[in-house]
């Protein structure tokens, strides 16, 4: 049986939201709200925390979520989680999944979806993504993804992809593009040679970690799901908005 690790990475130093994991979703810490999500979802055998910080492993702690300190100098939360797939801990695993921190409502669909497309042995690395609309296409903040006719994701890019040349093959390219859920699953294998490789052009140029493993010739499947995401916690109103959700999801419980 295949033994899945999730993983994950919070760090403090955010600059959009100053201490974003932190800060309070419905009383607790915004990164403990996620490690509870990741519970729940049950995609995982087991899930922990990597931080740079002792106050986010003294509150994960205090939440009961298992929390390991890694090296404050990565440079991506990548980083991170293939340095907790390293500890002698975590090294009997077979693959890893890396939920952002900052993601307390992340789909249960693309969490699992990501990880069955490793855990089944179709790819080395996984991802989620959802059909949407045309109106992401001008929306540079929204990664889109297009992916071979096995589930294999060909590019990831902010630009609007595939270019539409002709008006008349609108309705094509709107069955092809899908929006980008930025969850990830590795084999361990794919996880060391991801973060060993130097950074690409392509990387830098859309500030997008994910195509350094696709300019390698690493193949990504990408599982479709059909909830799209409801966005990260990044800024002052998204963490507003993220408790407003939040209330009216568990507004019965008080």
């Amino acid at each position: 049986m295949v033994k899945t690790l999730a993983v994950i990475p919070a760090r403090l130093g955010a600059s959009r939201l100053p201490r974003k994991p932190l800060r309070l979703l419905g009383g607790v810490p915004l990164v403990v709200r996620v490690w509870e999500r990741v519970i729940s979802i049950g995609a995982a055998d087991d899930v922990v925390i990597a931080t740079d910080s002792d106050e986010i492993a003294t509150a994960a702690r205090r939440a009961g979520a298992p929390v390991m300190l890694t090296d404050p100098a990565h440079p991506s939360g990548t980083d991170r989680v293939a340095e907790i797939a390293r500890h002698p801990r975590y090294v009997s695993y077979d693959a890893v999944v890396n939920v952002q921190g900052d993601e307390p409502f992340v789909s249960a669909a693309a969490v699992r979806g990501a990880t069955d497309v490793v855990t089944s042995g179709r790819f080395p690395l996984g991802t989620a993504a959802a059909p949407a609309g045309e109106e992401i296409l001008g929306m540079p903040h929204v990664v889109k993804v297009v992916s071979a006719d096995d589930g294999r994701a060909l590019y990831f890019s902010r630009a609007p992809i595939p270019w539409l040349r002709e008006p008349d093959d609108a309705g094509l390219r709107a069955r092809t593009v899908q929006q980008h859920i930025g969850v990830y699953a590795y084999t361990r294998e794919a996880l060391a040679a991801w973060v060993a490789l130097p950074p690409h052009p392509l990387e830098r140029i859309e500030r997008l970690e994910q195509l350094r493993p696709l300019a390698a010739g690493y193949a990504m499947g990408v599982a479709t799901v059909s909830e799209l995401p409801t966005g990260g916690v990044d800024t002052e109103d998204d963490l507003a908005r993220a408790n407003a959700h939040w209330t009216e999801l568990y507004a019965d419980r008080t």
